[in-house]
């Protein structure tokens, strides 16, 4: 069974990309533009094992309140938190998640996804 990463960014183009890389990656895409999308989709779907957020969205929360709320409420899902603006303190991050920036290195975001979903 593949591993299923919820992908979560507001720019559609960056969206459609990162989706591709996942499933180049050997894994199925689910895709949401928002935090508030994202947390409906994480409390109808129970597959999904790997959380990739961009932290600058627009809405109730950014990237990083969204992986927060995750990791409180599904501490087994892998984290990585990606931005393209900012690189946040470690501290800022949640428990055992990874930071990407953007552009994505296609390599290490693959590796990443892979070793999390073993």
């Amino acid at each position: 069974m593949r591993a299923k990463v919820l992908i979560v960014e507001d720019e559609p183009l960056l969206l459609m990309l990162a989706a591709e890389l996942v499933e180049e990656a050997g894994m199925e895409s689910v895709t949401a533009s928002n935090a508030d999308d994202a947390i409906v989709l994480l409390e109808q779907d129970p597959g999904i094992r790997i959380l990739m957020t961009d932290i600058d969205m627009p809405g109730s929360m950014d990237g990083l309140k969204l992986a927060a709320a995750v990791r409180d409420r599904w501490p087994p899902i892998q984290i990585v938190v990606v931005s393209g603006k900012q690189r946040p303190r470690v501290s800022d991050l949640p428990a055992q998640s990874v930071f990407l920036s953007k552009p994505y290195d296609i390599y290490r975001l693959s590796e990443t996804l892979m070793k999390m979903a073993a």
